[in-house]
């Protein structure tokens, strides 16, 4: 009987009456290229779905599955003694000599995310042509399905990955009797090896390398990928486990692969495990079995048939995809581009065409990707969330933490996937265990600090081969600052005073302990950091010469200014830790001030210097507008005109993820048809697939709807769809701002299931630019304070109401659990 109900539930949770429109990508040929497959994903396992006739491919990939093994201590010694000389070459205003110095207080390389190998499934159809072609991927139900007619035969195959059961199940079927015939195989780019089992499984066994280096790190003197780990502690072992479920014909398996003969359907379970044991444990020696880890997932969904499968997966997923809903009505009677295959859509989007669609797809395809790559323990979505078809991939495919980590759950809070940002949070606690070794060892300092670069053994130094990496990224320590404002994020979005108090409050305070000896005092006796350097970016010295180490840059600051004012609110919720909280009220007082430029604009740098590049992709000193709250058009309006004349001077051009990020800035400005323009922009269709830093190199968004840096970068995905967001909503000052950055191409439109911060779940819809009516439902009981661009009036409560110079905010006390319905006057 529980199981008929469970059965019901999930079907119910299927069924049209809760469908979302518009939620397809769809498409009339298979994918060419990999940036045209469809992924599929359930946090562990990660499939690209290309839906070729007779070669069908879905490249795999296992989330755990990494080069190289736990971190070493001591593997620069000499660091700490070099950081006085650095800092006496600053004071000096000797920038190339603080380049070449602190280039001696750099470690090793972070490994790299590896491809776990191919799936293939071979039909020969004998140069019979396939008609009425037709796949898709619906991300309503995280479905792949690719269709079409051979011989007077309809072939269909679905594919999802299942996070209850932890396999990906594929289901070909034949319209016809005993027509379905093909084989299935399995290869790997890394040393594998195929067998068979007594229960009729194919299994490929295989071995990680224990060294990977970069893929811009080339030094002809060394091999890039090594195998061999004389310690027997690195390179993991991994799995993939196949077994085919047939209804009619036959099955036979051999180390060549599983061979089907005319059956009707058959289901293929496919179970991808690797040794991966814990950032500190060896992956070879102290490894899990992962053997054992496939078997019994093999055998466990084997227990239950295709129906009870797929049910599981959708409730599963829709439990979490359902929350939020987002449309924007077309104005147009009939709108020609909306009916077109995605990629045809995304080109006419591209040329002009209007059709919102699109962008509410978007919205809802980054919170998919989300789902679908963000559900395992200790391992957040990397630089390509779980999807990952090169050896040596983009940047190694890992963590990089001066903007793209976290980017990727910019969108987890707001568009209401709390439980998955829990990834990320559990992983910052490691990296702050690896990173208070790194604080000691390179800097002889308390507390824990990390760099531009981390994998999943949390490795925390300055990356760079020990003075290979240019410092301008190699050494930028500003990581473990960032990174604990997800731990502050998830507390005020939530308010579980729990988590605030056991986990979010020791990580910060151990950054904010690192950098309370990292500070010094300047001659005017400002607290200034030193070295210090804006991401990525460089500066003309006074001297006419580039350089990109200097002192106390906007960043660095801000990211500082954020880390303690969260620690000082978060200590004031807690009611502890008194003396610390003063103590950071005394010391932020004192940090170097944020500065306007000649030309009216943010200061970068300490100094009001020229840019090297001034389209430059990264235009961190604008932290404090976002992801940050120091600035603000509500309350500092100053250093917000000036936010706005540098994001003027840096132009709207840049990568996939810069676009993506210049939607949050304009967002927060309160500019939304600028944070729209920027939308369009980074919904440019674009087929670019080499390097590129430059707008020119194609930064958009390729025909499956992936984000292009290029090549691709999942960030862009997650920072686009956080972008809508803080267009229809912002709650990171002291109230909760509806409709803040409305553009004027939403006319009429609705949201539902929004997060705010307090604690508060939001629904909105609109009518004309105007609010027309909301609900708020309080989740933790807290006072309500709601900014809004006209008057409102709020059902069945008290409410006080004040008219400011950005709008009239409304002010209410709530109860824990109940719904407020207000309406725009």
């Amino acid at each position: 009987m529980k199981q008929n109900c469970w059965l019901f539930l999930c079907l119910l949770l299927a069924s049209p009456l809760f469908a979302q429109p518009n939620l397809k990508l769809w498409y009339n040929q298979p994918a060419a290229i990999w940036t045209e497959a469809l992924p599929v994903g359930n946090g562990r396992i990660g499939g690209m779905v290309f839906g070729t006739v007779e070669n069908e491919l879905i490249q795999l990939n296992e989330s755990t599955l990494w080069s190289g093994g736990p971190v070493k201590g001591n593997v620069n010694p000499e660091s700490p003694s070099y950081l006085p000389k650095v800092r006496e070459a600053l004071a000096q205003e000797n920038y190339k000599q603080a380049v070449d110095l602190v280039k001696h207080m750099q470690g090793l390389y972070t490994q790299s995310y590896m491809p776990l190998g191919d799936l293939s499934l071979k039909q020969n159809f004998n140069g019979a042509k396939p008609s009425g072609y037709y796949r898709d991927l619906d991300i309503h139900k995280a479905v792949a399905t690719t269709r079409f007619t051979v011989n007077g035969v309809v072939y269909k195959r679905e594919i999802f990955a299942s996070a209850p059961d932890g396999v990906l199940v594929i289901r070909l079927t034949a319209s016809k009797p005993g027509q379905l015939t093909f084989d299935a195989s399995a290869k790997s780019p890394l040393r594998f090896q195929n067998t068979t089992t007594a229960t009729g499984e194919l299994v490929m066994k295989g071995k990680a390398p224990a060294q990977v280096d970069p893929n811009y790190y080339n030094p002809k003197d060394r091999q890039h990928i090594i195998y061999e780990d004389t310690e027997g502690c690195k390179g993991m072992r991994f799995q993939l486990r196949l077994k085919a479920l047939n209804k009619g014909g036959s099955v036979q398996i051999d180390t060549a692969g599983i061979h089907v003969r005319k059956a009707t359907e058959v289901v293929l379970l496919v179970a991808a495990t690797t040794s991966f044991n814990g950032y500190d444990k060896c992956p070879d020696k102290d490894g899990k079995d992962e053997n054992k880890l496939a078997e019994d997932m093999i055998r466990q969904a084997n227990g239950r048939d295709y129906p009870a499968l797929l049910a599981r997966h959708t409730a599963d997923y829709q439990s979490y995809f359902n929350r939020f809903t987002f449309q924007v009505t077309d104005t147009t009677a009939t709108n020609a581009n909306a009916a077109l295959p995605s990629d045809q859509r995304l080109q006419g989007y591209s040329q002009g065409a209007y059709d919102p669609g699109v962008e509410t797809l978007y919205g809802q395809y980054g919170r998919y990707l989300l789902i679908s790559s963000s559900r395992v323990t200790d391992v957040p979505a990397n630089l390509q969330g779980i999807w990952n078809k090169e050896l040596r991939a983009p940047w190694s495919s890992n963590y990089t933490i001066n903007i793209n980590t976290q980017m990727n759950y910019w969108p987890v809070e707001v568009t209401n996937l709390s439980e998955l940002h829990q990834p990320l949070l559990s992983f910052i606690g490691l990296l702050a265990k690896n990173g208070a070794l790194t604080a000691n060892e390179f800097y002889n300092m308390k507390g824990w600090v990390a760099h531009h670069n981390t994998d999943i053994w949390a490795i925390s130094n300055p990356v760079g081969d020990r003075g290979q990496g240019d410092p301008k990224w190699a050494n930028w320590n500003q990581g473990a600052g960032w990174l604990s404002q997800h731990l502050w994020e998830h507390y005020r979005f939530t308010d579980d005073k729990k988590f605030l108090r056991e986990t979010a409050y020791p990580i910060m305070k151990g950054a904010a302990q690192f950098y309370l000896d990292w500070l010094v005092e300047d001659k005017d006796g400002y607290l200034v950091v030193s070295p210090s350097v804006s991401p990525e970016n460089d500066f003309i010295d006074s001297k006419g010469q580039p350089a990109s180490i200097s002192v106390a840059t906007t960043m660095d600051m801000s990211i500082m200014w954020d880390l303690f004012t969260n620690l000082i609110d978060a200590a004031t919720v807690l009611n502890t830790d008194a003396a610390f909280k003063t103590l950071l009220m005394e010391k932020r007082k004192k940090f170097y001030p944020l500065h306007i430029g000649h030309k009216g604009n943010l200061q970068e740098w300490s100094k009001d210097w020229e840019d090297v590049d001034p389209q430059h992709r990264h235009v961190s000193h604008l932290f404090g507008l976002h992801p940050g709250r120091q600035i603000s058009p509500i309350t500092t309006p100053d250093f917000s005109a000036a936010a706005k004349k540098t994001l003027e001077l840096r132009g709207d051009a840049g990568t996939g993820w810069s676009r993506a990020w210049k939607i949050n800035f304009w967002a927060r400005l309160l500019d939304g048809n600028h944070a729209y323009k920027l939308l369009r922009e980074l919904l440019q269709f674009t087929s670019e697939t080499q390097t590129s830093y430059v707008s020119k190199g194609g930064g958009g968004t390729y025909p499956n709807f992936f984000d292009a840096h290029p090549p691709f970068q999942i960030d862009g995905n997650f920072g686009g769809t956080a972008g809508m967001a803080e267009m229809l909503i912002q709650s990171h000052l002291s109230d909760i701002h509806l409709l803040a950055a409305l553009p004027d191409a939403w006319k009429d439109g609705q949201v539902t299931g929004l997060k705010a911060r307090g604690g508060f779940e939001v629904g909105i819809q609109w009518k004309n630019h105007r609010l027309a009516t909301a609900t708020v439902k309080s989740l933790s009981g807290e006072p309500c304070k709601l900014r809004t661009s006209r008057p409102i009036r709020v059902q069945g409560v008290k409410t006080t109401s004040a008219k400011t110079d950005m709008g009239y905010v409304t002010s209410f006390n709530t109860q824990k659990g109940a719904v407020y319905t207000l309406t725009g006057l």
